[in-house]
């Protein structure tokens, strides 16, 4: 069977996963593509995988769970200018409190281009967990999940009060660093010791790390540019960062 309509339920159903409110109640979202679609069956996330007509993708999934739809179905659906021919609704992955010895703070960091750039780069330089701050752009936004290019499904990313972390992250003696422009301490000086275990807090696009969450980081840190160049977009500079602070 090959849902034509328009009017279908289900199809009204992942339209409606667009909406935050819509994601957050229902605890599942929606992703595009081949590749995010192959990392969440990876992770065994996939609730439903929405195919266009005659699409072929193999992958071992029960075929109750596989919905055949037409282009024009696809193309309602989905969130990209090209829609994409393998689509599927996941389960969000489990949440964990245990937060590891190398932790990223997102405070109010909003766009989600960023932020799927700041995911894939924390992946990349072993970060065990990613937090959100409240007002951080959502992760399950599609674009933000298209940017991640998958890489959330292998981390630990959890939306908390950044307050009340950092105090457990404190507590537990990890030293947290935050991001200044043009003062505080170079990345370059921090020694061996200090990359070994550490909570790196990055800001917001237009004003940087609240002035409460910096009083209570150890050090802030910035990153040495020539004069020309007052301040680095945010997921460059974060990634800038985790690479200093060590990749092993």
């Amino acid at each position: 069977m090959i849902i034509t309509s328009l009017e279908n339920e289900k199809v009204k159903f992942y339209e409606s996963l667009k909406q935050k409110k819509v994601r957050d109640s229902k605890n599942i979202f929606l992703v595009e593509g081949a590749h995010l679609v192959l990392e969440a069956h990876k992770k065994g996330l996939i609730e439903e995988l929405i195919l266009e007509k005659d699409e072929v993708f193999p992958i071992d999934i029960p075929k109750e769970k596989i919905v055949y739809v037409s282009d024009n179905i696809l193309k309602k659906i989905s969130s990209a200018v090209t829609p994409q021919k393998v689509m599927a609704v996941c389960k969000k992955p489990k949440e964990s409190d245990e937060l590891g010895e190398k932790i990223l703070i997102l405070d109010n960091v909003q766009d989600p281009g960023n932020v799927g750039t700041i995911i894939r780069s924390a992946c990349a330089f072993n970060i065990d967990t990613v937090v959100f701050s409240p007002n951080s752009c959502d992760l399950y936004n599609p674009k933000t999940v298209r940017a991640t290019q998958g890489m959330f499904f292998h981390m630990n990313c959890i939306r908390r009060e950044i307050i009340p972390v950092l105090k457990k992250i404190k507590e537990a003696e990890i030293p947290v660093y935050g991001t200044l422009v043009g003062y505080g301490d170079s990345v370059k000086s921090i020694e061996e010791e200090g990359k070994k275990r550490f909570a790196l807090v990055v800001g917001n696009e237009g004003n940087g790390v609240e002035e409460e969450i910096t009083k209570l980081c150890d050090k802030n840190l910035y990153i040495d540019t020539n004069s020309n160049v007052e301040s680095l977009n945010v997921a460059i500079a974060t990634s800038i960062l985790l690479y200093e602070l060590g990749s092993k």
